[in-house]
């Protein structure tokens, strides 16, 4: 009953917080600011370069929360062969990459820190798969891999600035820039055209694993590729697996970001509404000898999407007068209230409000 007040993106965290709980997930709440400090030196890993700094009364620069993850890393232990299994529902303040101004944003999502294995993986895609069900039926959940293009990358050639530019390719699936690049940089043309027909690559997972089983690349990116099929094969049983594809042009920083990267997009929503993946790289930087893998639900964006919102503000408008016996209209408020109706009792009709019935008492 509770339910059918609540938002659209309020019942959508509702069903994730109930569903990361049924998979052993805690609940992790923190403090709307922490020390400057922790996101100073992990600047590169926040989504905003934008962050909103105050003095406490004691001297020290604190700063308002842009990133839950890094506080989250911060505050796991470190017990060997156990895992911290987190989720929230937490703002942030950042930078809007669309107004250029600071944004209250939230967001719920989850992290699995520790002793990672394969299942670990699995279950955290697997859940950002069930987390966008939740959102909509009509999703994508996108999958890359930073191994599989970092051994690629690495192969091909160890100069750093071409890495970075082949990159940016990637992500613009420009393959007329990456041969331009190849050719700024001395590449062969064999080399030129697997990492062109890598660019292009893009589909089920089964079609895209498969060209990738054909490349001979490395031992790395054997490796890399064999992680990806695994987990492919245990995806499999999953539902809404035709809704998954595998695309390299998601690419996270590869500072902190290996393994496997996900991004989720639902219909309606322009942006990327789920957005992780695997960061030992930021753990280790952080210096915990650990591994990680989570991703986070921007349930801000989902607000366009609440089509179950009603046309009506109020079920019943009851209009009466000064003159009005107080229990008569006490009377007549809690007997439409016990029959489940929502209600507004007022001396005058109210310009904006929207009802289904009016009574005068």
């Amino acid at each position: 009953m509770i339910e059918k007040y609540l938002k659209g993106e309020e019942r959508i965290v509702l069903a994730l917080r109930s569903l990361y709980s049924k998979y052993g997930y805690l609940p992790y709440k923190m403090n709307k600011f922490e020390e400057y400090d922790l996101y100073a030196k992990n600047k590169d890993f926040l989504v905003s370069d934008g962050i909103i700094t105050f003095t406490d009364i004691g001297g020290k620069l604190l700063a308002l929360k842009p990133d839950v993850t890094l506080s989250i890393i911060k505050n796991a232990s470190d017990e060997k062969g156990a895992k911290n299994k987190v989720y929230y529902s937490e703002n942030v303040y950042r930078i809007s990459g669309a107004t250029r101004e600071y944004k209250e944003i939230m967001q719920t999502g989850l992290e699995c820190i520790g002793d990672l294995t394969l299942y670990d993986t699995y279950e955290v895609i697997s859940l950002a798969g069930k987390s966008l069900g939740a959102i909509s039926n009509d999703y994508v959940l996108e999958i890359s891999h930073m191994g599989i293009i970092s051994a690629l990358l690495d192969k091909i050639s160890s100069n750093e600035k071409f890495a970075n530019e082949a990159i940016e390719c990637i992500e613009k699936k420009s393959t007329h820039t990456i041969k331009a690049v190849c050719a700024e940089y001395g590449i062969s043309k064999e080399d030129t055209e697997a990492l062109c027909d890598f660019c292009a690559l893009h589909g089920t997972p089964s079609h895209v694993i498969s060209k990738l089983e054909n490349m001979d690349v490395s031992q790395e990116f054997s490796a890399c590729v064999e992680e990806l099929k695994s987990i492919d094969a245990l995806l499999r049983d999953d539902e809404g697996y035709d809704k998954i594809q595998i695309d390299f042009s998601l690419l996270n920083d590869m500072n902190y970001y290996n393994g496997i990267a996900i991004n989720g997009f639902v219909n309606g929503v322009c942006e990327c509404v789920l957005f992780g993946g695997r960061y030992d790289k930021l753990l280790d930087k952080m210096g915990k000898g650990c591994e990680g893998v989570g991703f986070a639900v921007y349930t801000d964006l989902l607000t366009s999407l609440d089509n179950s919102t009603s046309a009506y503000d109020v079920d019943t408008l009851v209009i009466y007068s000064k003159e009005t016996d107080a229990s008569v209209l006490k009377k007549t408020v809690e007997k439409l209230v016990s029959e489940g109706k929502s209600v507004s009792a007022q001396m005058v009709e109210p310009q904006k409000l929207r009802f289904k019935e009016k009574i005068e008492i």
